[in-house]
């Protein structure tokens, strides 16, 4: 099998390309699932390569799109499994692109006058990879192409008229299917997407700071949420997509300027904002569709739009003095504790159980009978932050764990 493999991809180089080469080079990583062959370096090489070039040469020929959409399927599947496999190893795979590559993606995108290029719709898939390879190894040696990567979508797309155009298309009550294009998508969904994991990286230099953001974001994201929270049986996976990721822009930002002191009440300027605001994150989380469709990884947007939710109301919680909010509404704890005992992300289990520590008091904690399961969800992790040569869980480092326990009334358990 590899050795027909490796025929194949040197036959990617042969002008000119056969269809039946991409053809069975697709059929090979549809059977393959998520091991890499020796010659998956080269096969990398050419697409980063192709996807370089004037793509109206190619986008339109149906056999380079299975396999485009077929490989970057196999790069997800690598990135989040297959941990026997070195975080280095897998980038030097999955990456092997120049800046001036990179660019001419970018110009591509921007050149394009058709909103709905499949190009775009490639194009996105290849960030959002890069975007799923730095969440799960924010540790690992930075790649030398990250910081350019969202030091131009910042520039070049975030901090743009478009950027805001599209997110004034959103706070309408009634989306049309037609707005979410190729390009919005990628403006909004994979663009956020990116700059969420890049903030999650300790050596991250963004040029803009968490108070530019939130002064920037702020208006639109309480206005989307504001209009859309009511109708969220009626969402599509699109409008979920696009508030999921802007929600985690916002959450990190949020979390960032109040660590550095400089928050100043710019997302929560009244306590009647706020718990207005808790009240319509509760309305979303509580659409139990989601639930189901939490993966153990960040890898869907479900798990994306509950994760980042729980993360807002984590920092609303530590940050602003309402716990007696949290307090007076079985609803909000109820919707919290369903998500902390459903949840397959170890993350969102955390964040539920965190906010349900700090806001109610030790005769609430005990009617929800949910001692032990708290109690061993939180060794279980520091067991494995303790035992990790970064002393974290994944992200999340042993002290946090620490507080968390603390603050969830572990000890109160014992």
């Amino acid at each position: 099998m590899e050795s027909y493999f490796k025929q194949l991809v040197d036959a990617l180089n042969i002008s000119p390309l056969s269809t039946n080469v991409l053809h069975q080079i697709t059929l090979i990583l549809e059977q393959q699932g998520d091991k890499p062959f020796d010659s998956l370096l080269t096969l990398q090489k050419w697409t980063w390569g192709l996807l370089s070039q004037n793509s109206h040469q190619w986008i339109n020929e149906p056999y380079y799109q299975e396999l485009l959409h077929t490989l970057a399927s196999f790069n997800k599947n690598l990135i989040f499994n297959n941990d026997n496999i070195e975080a280095n190893i897998k980038a030097a795979h999955l990456f092997p692109v120049t800046i001036d590559q990179i660019n001419n993606i970018f110009k591509q995108i921007e050149s394009s006058n058709d909103d709905n290029d499949p190009f775009i719709t490639i194009a996105s898939l290849w960030f959002d990879n890069h975007s799923y390879f730095l969440h799960e190894n924010p540790h690992g040696n930075k790649l030398f192409i990250t910081d350019h990567i969202n030091q131009y979508i910042a520039r070049n797309y975030l901090m743009s008229e478009q950027f805001k155009l599209y997110l004034t298309q959103f706070q309408r009550s009634h989306i049309l299917e037609s707005v979410f294009t190729a390009k919005i998508l990628f403006y909004i969904k994979t663009c956020l997407c990116s700059l969420f994991s890049y903030l999650g990286v300790k050596a991250h230099n963004f040029p803009y700071n968490p108070n530019e953001m939130l002064r920037y974001l702020t208006d639109d994201y309480l206005q989307i949420i504001h209009i859309h929270n009511h109708t969220v049986a009626t969402w599509n996976k699109d409008l979920l997509a696009c508030v999921g990721h802007l929600m985690s822009v916002i959450a990190k930002c949020y979390w960032f300027a109040e660590k550095n002191g400089k928050q100043m009440k710019i997302l929560f300027p009244t306590e009647q904002i706020t718990c207005d605001h808790v009240e319509e994150l509760i309305r979303i989380v509580a659409h139990k569709p989601f639930h189901s469709e939490i993966k153990a990884v960040r890898s869907n947007d479900e798990t994306v739009l509950i994760d980042s939710i729980l993360m807002m109301l984590m920092n609303i919680v530590q940050i602003q003095s309402i716990n007696w909010f949290f307090r007076s509404s079985t609803i909000i704890q109820n919707v919290i504790l369903t998500v902390a005992e459903t949840s397959l992300y170890d993350e969102i289990c955390l964040r539920a159980y965190t906010i349900l520590g700090e806001v109610l008091t030790d005769e609430q904690l005990k009617e929800l009978n949910i001692a032990d399961t708290m109690a061993d969800f939180f060794f279980k992790m520091l067991e494995q932050a303790w035992n990790h040569p970064s002393k974290e869980y994944k992200q999340i480092p042993i002290e946090y764990l620490l507080k968390g326990k603390r603050n969830s009334h572990v000890d109160y358990f014992y």
